[in-house]
């Protein structure tokens, strides 16, 4: 008797069984025992039971042998053909070896030896989702520490990006006055530079940003599984990125927003194998 137990990621908990007919009571026993050791995941159980067959397992039903052969030899009449001349042709045929091992089989007392087995496969199976979910949290602590880098990069290079588009509005309404007896108006340049400087403002986005990057880490330290949670930050953070991108509007934040993205694209995949 062995039981087997593989697992993959899914969104939710699905338990599918593979066992002998004769066992299909035990499915819901099965599925119960997963549910209150894994909470999130497609689960595969594999369950196979080698019995020693004795000769009083398989008996021939005769009532069914008599009346194949009889068919076949009236068809064989009808058809102008010979009669069947070999009983071992019947054999394969649907009821005529009844298997009575079947009959025989305890299903509750091999449920304590199978769910023996499968608390034992279980607790295996934990081991390798512990030692794995280390090697994960370590990568997901990185990847953060990178967007983090990042970060503060870019709300260093922020305040320069309005004083910088002022220079260049400034030099390129210079260059297009030159020769003329035109001259800027420093009330539509300020004009100018505060809808810009109000359309690139990315202070909110870093706020927040800086407090799902705080609240992604306080879930990796809770004891408790937070793999929606922090599937759910992790949305977040590709939100708030990607608005800076749109707005800031300077090719030294974008350079950061690609780094962030590509961070947070790493995280995104590790969280598919978090349950």
């Amino acid at each position: 008797m062995a039981v087997e137990v593989r697992t993959v990621n899914n969104r939710y908990l699905k338990v599918t069984t593979k066992l002998a007919e004769v066992y299909a009571a035990l499915e819901g026993e099965i599925e119960k025992v997963i549910r209150g050791a894994i909470g999130r995941g497609t689960v595969n159980v594999t369950v196979r039971v080698d019995r020693v067959r004795t000769e009083t397992d398989f008996r021939i039903n005769t009532v069914a042998a008599d009346s194949y052969w009889t068919q076949l030899k009236t068809l064989a009449e009808s058809l102008h053909a010979l009669p069947p001349s070999d009983l071992g042709q019947l054999l394969p045929l649907p009821g005529i070896v009844d298997e009575d091992w079947r009959r025989s089989v305890d299903i509750q007392a091999d449920w304590v030896l199978i769910s023996e087995l499968l608390k034992e496969a279980l607790a295996k199976l934990q081991v390798f989702r512990v030692d794995e979910g280390r090697s994960m949290e370590r990568d997901l602590r990185t990847n953060v520490g990178l967007i983090r880098v990042q970060l503060d990069q870019v709300i260093e290079r922020a305040p320069l990006v309005v004083s910088e588009q002022r220079a260049k509005m400034l030099e390129r309404v210079r260059q297009l006055l030159h020769g003329t007896d035109s001259q800027v108006v420093e009330s539509d340049l300020v004009r100018e530079v505060s809808i810009f400087a109000d359309r690139t403002d990315i202070n909110e986005e870093i706020t927040r940003l800086k407090c799902h990057l705080e609240q992604f880490e306080a879930f990796l330290n809770e004891k408790e599984s937070t793999g929606r949670k922090l599937d759910f930050l992790c949305q977040e953070l590709f939100r708030e990125v990607n608005t800076i991108g749109s707005k800031a509007n300077n090719v030294a934040i974008a350079h950061c927003v690609v780094e962030m993205k590509s961070a947070v694209e790493k995280i995104r995949e590790v969280l598919q194998n978090v349950e």
